[in-house]
């Protein structure tokens, strides 16, 4: 990542500017060419055409912007990332887990388990490659006040016995998984490796989007960078805050921006981004499921992957890919158990 006195480089920017830009989290060429000129002209205190300057300096300096051929792009994609749920079925489902440089949505109605969706991949994402995870840590932004400790710890300990030990000697932990000191250790690192942050409203929600981008920054080069970004639930305080049809060309314009910072942070730190989402009743519908999810086409289009979570008997659960760039629609089943989400 680049350094402030790097940023001293573009045209325009001097030792000040580039403080403003680094207090913005625009601290990086990349971040600063995926800006837009109006928001780096009011964060960074510069005129728009100065900002639109500095961007298009920082998109060259970053190779950022051009065309490339779909040989180079196929290249990239070879770096993305496949976050497992560890249940074979809803994994195949999903092309191999959940990938990384995306926004996978996840709705369905009160009890369906979204949260539960959340705090286990919060989980997987910190095993080994081998064992499904990606060695990383997650940010969750919980705007509900979903997130429970507790879970996470009944999570950990209802992992596979041999990705409990692989987790335990990638820490260094001395013991086994039936050592309840060494679990009780694995638990709490896991938790330390877990960034969370409640949301009081749609606008500290959309700032800690932001500062989310800056901790993905923070352990960008470290042994567990950042690679679960979680906000659950996306549209609660949306929902709540902008009642109304007068108030909706609002909300979905805060909302574009919204998305576009996860996946922003998605794109530049080769994070899965998961969000999870409200859904209501559409009584136009004659035929088939009555319900759908909030937030209208910006929240269909920006999403990569919509999976639909419907409730089945007792602790079965329906998972079904609604739509998916290069993935058949499909279900799966899976189980909501005391120790986690298991097949069925």
């Amino acid at each position: 990542m680049s350094t402030t006195a790097d940023l001293e480089e573009l045209p325009g920017v001097g030792p000040a500017t580039a403080d403003k830009l680094k207090e913005n989290g625009y601290d990086s060429y990349q971040s600063i060419a995926v800006a837009s000129p109006a928001e780096l002209s009011n964060k960074a205190d510069v005129g728009e055409s100065s900002a639109s300057d500095i961007i298009n300096a920082a998109r060259d300096a970053a190779d950022i912007g051009g065309f490339e051929t779909g040989a180079d792009v196929l290249s990239r994609r070879e770096e993305i990332g496949k976050l497992q749920f560890l249940i074979d079925e809803v994994d195949e489902l999903m092309g191999g887990g959940v990938e990384t440089q995306s926004i996978t949505e996840v709705y369905g109605e009160f009890g369906a388990g979204k949260s539960q969706v959340t705090h286990q991949l919060a989980v997987n994402v910190q095993l080994p490659q081998e064992y499904g995870g990606l060695e990383g840590r997650a940010i969750f932004i919980d705007s509900e006040d979903t997130f429970r400790p507790e879970r996470i710890d009944e999570m950990v300990r209802g992992l596979p016995e041999d990705a409990i030990e692989a987790a335990m000697e990638a820490r260094e932990i001395e013991g086994g998984a039936n050592d309840e000191d060494a679990l009780e250790a694995l638990v709490e690192d896991v938790l330390d490796k877990i960034h969370v942050a409640k949301a009081f409203n749609s606008n500290h929600q959309i700032l800690l989007a932001e500062k989310a981008q800056e901790i993905a920054n923070e352990y960008e080069d470290d042994e567990y960078p950042v690679r679960l970004l979680c906000v659950d639930s996306l549209t609660a305080h949306f929902r709540a805050e902008y009642v109304g049809r007068g108030e909706l060309a609002n909300r979905q314009q805060k909302l574009n921006k919204h998305l576009h910072d996860l996946d922003r942070v998605g794109n530049l730190y080769n994070t899965a981004v998961i969000v999870t989402n409200q859904v209501q009743s559409n009584p136009d519908a004659f035929f088939g499921d009555p319900t759908k999810p909030i937030g209208g086409n910006i929240l269909g289009h920006k999403s990569t992957f919509r999976v639909y979570l419907k409730k089945s008997k007792q602790d079965k659960r329906i998972v079904k890919l609604v739509d998916a760039p290069n993935l058949p629609d499909g279900e799966a089943v899976m189980r909501v158990k005391g120790e986690g989400l298991k097949p069925e």
